[in-house]
């Protein structure tokens, strides 16, 4: 089984990529880093991260949070989390990223925010 496995779907002019499994240094961030600089390429600039099961995340996946972030504002875009689980929320907390990413539990208010 892959570490990461990423669907993408769309609503509306934003894509949601859904999140199953880890995100760590290796496999996890390579399919996150590739998957986020492909749709900026294809000028998809509004991208929801489903993050609902996402398992584990450890500081090579948060690097690429960050990474991804930025490589989207670069090109004028918004990248936001969805579901956070507890264990990633907490580790986000620890780290002040909180205060970068906008998150939300509701995909429906997440998608009204773009």
């Amino acid at each position: 089984m892959a570490e990461l496995n990423i669907s993408e779907r769309q609503a509306g002019d934003v894509t949601i990529l859904d999140m199953d499994g880890k995100v760590t240094i290796g496999e996890g961030s390579v399919a996150l880093r590739t998957t986020i600089r492909r749709l900026v390429s294809e000028g998809k600039t509004k991208i929801l991260l489903n993050l609902g099961s996402v398992g584990y995340i450890d500081s090579s996946g948060i690097g690429e949070l960050v990474s991804s972030f930025t490589t989207v504002n670069k090109d004028g875009g918004t990248l936001k989390l969805l579901n956070l689980t507890e264990k990633i929320q907490d580790l986000l907390a620890i780290t002040k990223l909180l205060t970068v990413f906008d998150v939300y539990e509701d995909e429906a208010t997440a998608l009204a925010s773009f």
